[in-house]
């Protein structure tokens, strides 16, 4: 994420009064968070969506972080890192990222205030699965019918 758009957002504020940022569309440098810094000590609410975010690994400490928006990413995993630098984030979305299996937000279970993750997209959601065994059962149910009627 470029510099020049965190002076944006910033304004005439010091990082020391900021307690929301936006970043969406704004893309990263070869992945990793860039010119987010620790100095942000009263961040509540960060969005970066949509910046092609793969790694977390350059995460600055932000400790009053509650709510961050990290939609339509690239990122797979290390998650593990938000117990320690955000240990007071209540939501997060990661819809739209790369996120496999449920294995990868195991580590999210370390977040004391934890209320709210948002996977959907990429993540194979179980009841669709369901639903298209029952109409494949159904469908095949309806052959079967139509094999014996005609049969007869």
């Amino acid at each position: 994420m470029e510099m020049k758009k965190i002076s944006l957002e910033l304004g005439n504020r010091a990082p020391e009064e900021v307690t929301e940022l936006v970043f969406d569309n704004c893309l990263c440098v070869n992945g990793e968070i860039e010119g987010l810094k620790d100095t942000f000590k009263e961040l509540e609410f960060l969005s970066m969506a949509n910046v092609e975010l793969s790694s977390l690994a350059q995460l600055p400490s932000l400790n009053k972080l509650r709510k961050w928006e990290l939609s339509d990413n690239i990122i797979s995993g290390g998650l593990e890192v938000l117990a320690e630098k955000c240990p007071n984030l209540t939501y997060l979305n990661l819809s739209g990222n790369k996120i496999k299996d449920l294995s990868t937000v195991v580590a999210l279970q370390n977040l004391k205030n934890w209320k709210s993750l948002d996977l959907k997209s990429k993540l194979v959601h179980w009841k669709d699965m369901r639903k298209r065994r029952r109409k494949r059962k159904r469908r095949m149910k309806m052959k079967m019918k139509q094999v014996q009627t005609s049969n007869t």
